[in-house]
């Protein structure tokens, strides 16, 4: 990019912040973070009024207006804004160095900093963000996830394994290759999601908006499978991963656009729409995922029982969760690590205080299903 180029850039970029920084802007921000605040801490009347009353429609116009798309808005927005990101960062550090900061610059610069800080806040929480602060799957199912022993969690370990065993045996030829096709595994998706919203119809999901994330084989070095981007109703799967672990991502990234935003909750939710789902191979993806979590959280706190229990995997599971474990090394880099900092902070900051070992907490769940409901119910 050539000076004169890159000067022009970085005007119409400043001139723009500029525009938006007003100073009705400016109140308009700050009440709103203070209104998000107060609503935060009214769990009834966000579950009552916002997460079935707001929160749909906002969402069904997101995904009305760029469900329809074959590519990922989200994507190409956020990948603008690093853009930007990078670019002020290395003005900046350049300025520094030719010694062309004084303190206007670094006011300015600050206030376009809180300005943007301010405004990603705002719109996240109101588009999507307050149903952290929802009573949630509890409330719609009247489950209470009280504590429980190492024998429950060997027990529903073991129980979850001869699951996912079976519906490994009844797997369909073909069928791994078949849902490869985005547009497969998008509309069984959709079916999965139809058919558990009969027994539970607040699971309806109108309007889905679901695709592949551009940055798929870059997710695989920063250690994500998927994503949802609260400011375009998107759900985003990164379709590079293991097939077989595709399904459950993909119902996870629905879950959360119909409102649930833990991940705990995403994932019973995820959980029970694979359960009901008429493609056997979306049952197995769901059971093979819990199991994964609950065998890894009975291997933290009893580790011979763990290992035990792998004498019973059978050896096409087997071979799925090596083939797994050998995909996630492969990508293994020290970058990953830092980005889970990162996100783990994130989740903390959002009602789940346990970060990034949130998602694990989903045993908790199934626990609390069985205890209302039986085992013939798992």
């Amino acid at each position: 990019m050539s000076l004169l180029k890159s000067w022009q850039l970085r005007a119409r970029l400043t001139h723009l912040f500029e525009r938006a920084m007003k100073n009705w802007a400016w109140i308009l921000l700050i009440v709103g973070a203070l209104f998000v605040r107060v609503l935060a801490t009214q769990k009834d009347w966000v579950e009552n009024n916002y997460t079935h009353g707001i929160y749909p429609l906002i969402s069904r116009i997101q995904r009305y207006l760029f469900g329809w798309l074959p590519l990922s808005i989200g994507d190409w927005i956020y990948g603008a804004l690093s853009v930007i990101i990078l670019l002020k960062t290395a003005w900046f550090f350049r300025d520094l160095v030719l010694k062309k900061i004084n303190r206007a610059t670094l006011v300015s610069g600050l206030q376009q900093l809180i300005f943007f800080f301010l405004f990603v806040y705002v719109f996240f929480n109101l588009g999507w963000g307050l149903n952290y602060n929802r009573q949630g799957i509890a409330k719609q199912l009247s489950l209470q996830t009280d504590s429980f022993s190492v024998n429950q969690l060997d027990t529903l370990t073991r129980f979850l394994l001869q699951r996912a065993n079976y519906f490994r045996s009844q797997e369909q030829k073909g069928i791994r290759q078949q849902l490869k096709r985005k547009k497969n595994l998008f509309l069984q998706a959709q079916i999965s999601f139809d058919s558990a919203a009969i027994q539970f119809p607040f699971l309806k999901m109108q309007a889905p908006s679901i695709k592949p994330s551009l940055y798929s084989y870059m997710g695989n070095y920063l250690g994500f499978q998927g994503y949802y981007n609260p400011f375009t109703g998107e759900g985003q799967v990164n379709t590079t991963i293991p097939i077989f672990v595709q399904p459950f991502v993909t119902t996870h990234e629905m879950a959360h656009q119909i409102g649930f935003a833990k991940e705990s909750e995403a994932n019973f939710v995820g959980y029970l729409v694979c359960r009901k789902s008429p493609n056997l191979f979306f049952r197995y993806s769901a059971y093979l995922d819990m199991y994964l979590y609950a065998h890894g959280l009975l291997y933290q706190l009893d580790s011979t029982r763990a290992t035990s229990i792998n004498s019973s995997l059978s050896k096409l599971v087997a071979k799925d969760i090596l083939a797994l474990k050998q995909f996630y090394q492969r990508y293994k880099n020290p970058l990953e690590d830092w980005i889970m900092v990162g996100y783990d902070y994130f989740l903390q900051a959002n009602q789940q205080p346990q970060g990034k070992y949130s998602y694990g907490q989903v045993t908790g769940w199934l626990l609390a299903w069985v205890r209302k409901e039986g085992w013939d119910a798992l």
